[in-house]
């Protein structure tokens, strides 16, 4: 069975037409959700792109792999990958990455488009994390509108790359097996749409989180940090924050339709019958969600993902309620390749949890984030419908997400969940030691900075 994986950058699990959205646009992925395995619960294992990404390549938390921040440097030892795991299949990658340093390839068998230069971090600088550290400007958000940018120009060519691979698949003789990562950098900002694709959404007529200019005094203090830290503490001018969001929706189109043109190469040749497809997203984007832009946190809109899995003669029931990750998907990948998982992986077969428990929700997923916007390390842990993050050094938050789906109510200090707050405290601990967790990952950092 092939595999062919899509993967986009900073796509939101609400921000889908098959999710539910009543105004983006995406008739491909919903065409797609129609015939997958959509689950509902999935989530990213840090809201940041490299540690996300490395993480769902290895099928190792973060911190398993010091995979801490966005200078972390792919390292083909340390990092074993799907090419790793995956050696009787024709491993390929095509696009985004967001791989740093110099092996490009992870133990893949070919890349058919490495990433844009500018996103490779050869040096693996750490991140500034004392409280003085700031971004530059609120550029993620304020800089929107219809135009041209580089990032739609690159989609579109990794989709052609993808295209012309997978024409020449379906008409050669090959009997081995392939697995074809596919990567856009979409919808990841600068928010600047193709004008066709902007015109498809009027800024003025768009219904706005009912919390994009939250104020920051409100709120708990490490989010009053991040907002501050990442340039969110001001929110933006209304017509900006519509403009923005029409951008936003405009490059998930953008996207839709570049993932249309895959599928329809599948669905028009010999490799329909014989090809699993993925789709899902490294991290969410806020989206002005509690007065936030970019991810970096570990409220929904930044942390849930989409999840489509399209499995020929496959498909039991189609949505899934049960919690799931990231790490998932290289067990996924195993049991479609036939092959054991090894026993050290945190996940499990997205496949067989949709088979066998697609109802439940009890399922225990976590996250982790050690980058800039939070001092010390931040973790997620959700149990069932109830989401703990713990942060060190600060008291934590506590969301029910099914009776409290926009998180507005932080349950943390209310006398009667206080035997939820401890069953997931205890959860967390079980699996990792979160202050030894963040001293790691602060040598790990001090050590980067040191002069060669």
């Amino acid at each position: 069975m092939n595999v062919v994986f899509l993967f986009s950058d900073e796509h939101s699990a609400s921000a889908i037409g098959c999710a539910g959205h009543p105004v983006v646009q995406t008739p491909h992925l919903d065409r797609l959700a129609a015939q997958s395995y959509h689950f509902d619960n999935a989530y990213c294992n840090s809201p940041i792109c490299t540690p996300s990404r490395l993480s769902m390549l290895t099928g190792r938390y973060p911190h398993e792999i010091d995979a801490w921040d966005l200078g972390t440097i792919a390292d083909p030892v340390r990092h074993r990958t799907w090419g790793h795991h995956l050696s009787s299949y024709e491993t390929v990658l095509c696009g985004r990455t967001h791989f740093n340093g110099p092996e490009r390839k992870m133990a893949f068998t070919s890349r058919l488009l490495d990433d844009v230069p500018r996103w490779i971090n050869d040096s693996g600088s750490p991140p500034k994390r004392g409280p003085e550290a700031r971004r530059g400007s609120n550029s993620h958000v304020s800089e929107c509108g219809p135009g041209r940018h580089y990032h739609s120009t690159y989609d579109t060519l990794a989709a052609d790359f993808a295209v012309d691979y997978l024409t020449d698949r379906a008409h050669s003789k090959r009997d081995d097996p392939f697995l074809l990562y596919c990567g856009f950098v979409l919808p990841h900002f600068p928010l600047i749409a193709p004008p066709d694709f902007y015109d498809l959404y009027d800024p003025n007529s768009l219904d706005l989180p009912e919390t994009w200019n939250e104020p920051i005094e409100r709120q708990h203090p490490i989010i009053q940090h991040h907002r501050w830290s990442w340039r969110n503490d001001i929110p933006p001018p209304e017509d900006v924050v519509r403009c923005a969001t029409a951008s936003y929706y405009a490059l998930i189109t953008y996207l839709d339709n570049q993932i249309g043109r895959i599928l329809d190469t599948i669905d028009n040749s010999s490799l329909r019958d014989d090809t699993v497809v993925v789709y899902t997203s490294d991290h969410g984007e806020m989206a002005g969600h509690h007065g936030i832009w970019q991810k970096q946190c570990f409220y929904e809109e930044a942390v849930r993902v989409p999840m489509l899995i399209r499995h020929p003669g496959d498909l039991s029931r189609n949505r899934i309620a049960q919690n799931v990750s990231l790490v998932d998907v290289l067990p996924t990948l195993l049991e479609i390749a036939q092959q054991d998982v090894p026993s050290e992986l945190p996940g499990r077969s997205l496949l067989d949890i949709a088979r066998s428990e697609p109802d439940r929700t009890d399922r225990t997923v976590f996250s982790e984030y050690h980058h800039m916007g939070m001092q010390d390390a931040g973790f997620m842990l959700k149990k069932g419908h109830h989401k703990l993050c713990h942060y060190v050094g600060s008291t934590p938050q506590l969301f029910n997400v099914a009776n409290d789906p926009l998180e507005n109510h932080d349950l943390a200090t209310d006398p009667s969940h206080q035997a939820t707050l401890t069953d997931l405290d205890t959860a967390l601990r079980d699996l990792i030691n979160p202050e030894v967790v963040n001293e790691r990952c602060k040598q790990n950092q001090a050590d980067r900075r040191l002069p060669v």
